[in-house]
């Protein structure tokens, strides 16, 4: 559905985007991260044919976002951060006015708009002025205007922000209900939002992409070190005796929790599981295991493992740093 293709993008001297190749399949969810100033934004406002760039191309369907961007543009609906509303107006006269931009026929409109707002929790409050809604409602508003005609490209920039626990997870299911018929990209600095809703993860690093997996994959491949937490009712030194009969184990950190319980992290560079031996030792050494647990990497780990984000990285613009 959409190709990215050698993209590059320079703020002066900057290059906030490097080269930048990949293609995304029709109705997948894809989560976009990336730490401030890696590119992401831009990255974004340049598929959605808001920014133009340097270098390279992007293809919505086979349709060139530069060359042909009104067919191109009549197949995607944006969400950016700041959603651009116009406030004087009600959620229901905005989104006729979105309409007739969109060249939705006019038999059709009033259907489509409140399809919109239904799915988007706006019905309540749609003959309200947009001034006096509060920044979760226009969040919802500008959320109803990208997916208002549905169309089969829906980009999300952090569609999150400014909303209640409540309205996160019905925008969360909102978003899963999409993925079934429309490719989306969704952008976010919460990682556990990502992972909540993302087929595929895309990761970006100073212009670069640096990751395109499945949650799951990511976290398997980046994880060097397997880890092991044990609780175990013996004390340590028996412990460690069972353990070294194992081998292919280190204990990293041990600890006693009373005379008879201790508590061990162990970690081994094998791709091995090794619960089954740790049961089955400590099961012959007549213990009794009350903890086994193999500890996953985080998406939180592998961000920070892909972007080396303890670096300062480079801003994309003075107006927009994500």
């Amino acid at each position: 559905m959409i190709e990215v293709k050698n993209l590059t993008k320079r703020y002066g001297k900057n290059l906030a985007v490097d080269d930048l190749n990949f293609t995304v399949q029709d109705n997948e969810i894809y989560g976009f991260l990336g730490p401030n100033g890696a590119g992401k934004s831009t990255t974004m406002n340049i598929m959605t044919g808001y920014l133009s760039t340097d270098e390279g191309e992007v293809l919505i369907n086979g349709h060139s976002i530069f060359d042909e961007p009104e067919e191109a543009k009549a197949l995607i609906g944006y969400l950016p951060e700041q959603p651009p509303l116009y406030v004087d107006m009600t959620p229901y006269e905005y989104l006729m006015f979105v309409a007739e931009l969109k060249k939705i026929a006019k038999e059709e409109r009033k259907d489509a708009i409140e399809k919109a707002m239904e799915k988007t929790g706006v019905t309540e409050v749609k003959n309200r002025l947009i001034k006096n809604l509060s920044k979760g409602y226009r969040q919802r508003v500008g959320f109803a205007e990208a997916i208002l005609g549905e169309p089969p490209v829906i980009i999300l920039d952090e569609p999150m922000v400014g909303l209640d626990p409540k309205q996160i997870i019905e925008i969360r299911q909102l978003i899963r209900d999409l993925g079934k018929s429309h490719t989306v990209i969704l952008s976010s600095h919460i990682l556990s939002e990502i992972s909540e809703v993302a087929d595929t993860v895309m990761i970006i690093s100073k212009g670069k992409l640096v990751a395109l997996d499945s949650t799951q994959n990511l976290e398997e491949k980046l994880l060097k070190t397997n880890t092991y937490n044990i609780e175990v009712r013996c004390s340590l030194e028996k412990a460690r005796e069972v353990i070294e009969k194992i081998g292919g184990l280190t204990i990293s950190e041990q600890k006693d929790i009373d005379a008879q319980n201790s508590k061990l992290v162990l970690t081994t560079e094998s791709t091995e599981d090794f619960r089954d031996k740790l049961f089955f030792a400590f099961a012959d050494a007549k213990v009794a295991i009350t903890t086994i647990e193999k500890k996953a990497a985080s998406l939180e780990e592998v961000f920070l493992e892909l972007t080396d984000s303890g670096q300062d990285e480079p801003k994309e613009s003075e107006e927009d740093d994500d």
